[in-house]
């Protein structure tokens, strides 16, 4: 491989940033491995070690990195990550899915990544414009999450209809129609909870497909994070509204 360039969209290849997220990488798709990157400081670290010896077993390549690790994460505290080659995975189309329509926050994105996983959902499809789901970042929030799931990013949410168009759809607005957890105690599966991006939610035309929803919430804010919004649903969902609004 050539001299790693600074990470942006157009490269065939990412970072991932810290040892955790490079073991679930290496769980998930040890065959996109590229170069084991190891900060001199961190040579001694119990969690290196075990990527090192991992890596090794795998016949993926190790430097030190100093520069590139402190480049791409901005944190002196980086001791390790992985360069992988990137891929798509199409969701399932027997499973739930989660749609997040033009999220454009890495920090959410890839937060919002984490809770879903952890709530049962593996199948993610991104509508753009939206954020890049490689951003080192993104799957730095996502603690490595984006590994053990199927995500596709789709170029318009019909592109998305029309590859999955037999499935019920969620679109969670803040004027939906029923409550969260009236919703989910009848939700019919497989099904799609669909999220708009934080500055403006979903446009007013989702309300007419499928069966929108709201998140009771005090009058004291205006909406919730959107990382807490998908949280909330999911964990709801995989319930099936158990709890009462």
């Amino acid at each position: 491989m050539a001299k790693l360039e600074p990470y942006s969209k157009k490269l065939p290849y990412s970072y991932t940033l810290g040892v955790f997220p490079s073991l679930m990488l290496l769980e998930a798709h040890p065959e996109r491995a590229m170069r084991l990157l190891v900060h001199s400081d961190g040579e001694k670290n119990e969690g290196v070690q075990k990527l090192r010896e991992r890596c090794a077993a795998l016949g993926v390549r190790e430097e030190i990195a100093d520069r590139v690790l402190k480049r791409e994460s901005k944190k002196d505290n980086c001791f390790a990550g992985l360069v992988f080659e990137k891929y798509e995975i199409d969701p399932s189309p027997t499973e739930c899915h989660a749609v997040l329509c033009q999220i454009s926050d890495s920090g959410n994105a890839g937060t919002a990544l984490r809770s879903l996983i952890g709530f049962g959902i593996h199948d993610v499809a991104l509508v753009r414009p939206c954020v890049d789901v490689f951003d080192p970042h993104v799957l730095r929030a996502s603690m490595g999450a984006f590994f053990k799931m199927r995500v596709r990013t789709f170029d318009t949410f019909d592109d998305y209809r029309a590859l999955y168009p037999d499935r019920q759809l969620y679109p969670f607005m803040l004027d939906g129609a029923k409550t969260l957890n009236e919703v989910a105690a009848q939700a019919v599966k497989p099904y799609s909870l669909v999220f708009g991006n934080e500055a403006s939610g979903l446009p007013t035309h989702f309300s007419s497909l499928g069966q929108s929803v709201f998140i009771p919430q005090s009058d004291e804010i205006d909406s919730l994070n959107l990382a807490v919004a998908v949280s909330v649903g999911a964990y709801t969902f995989l319930h099936g509204g158990k709890n009462n609004d």
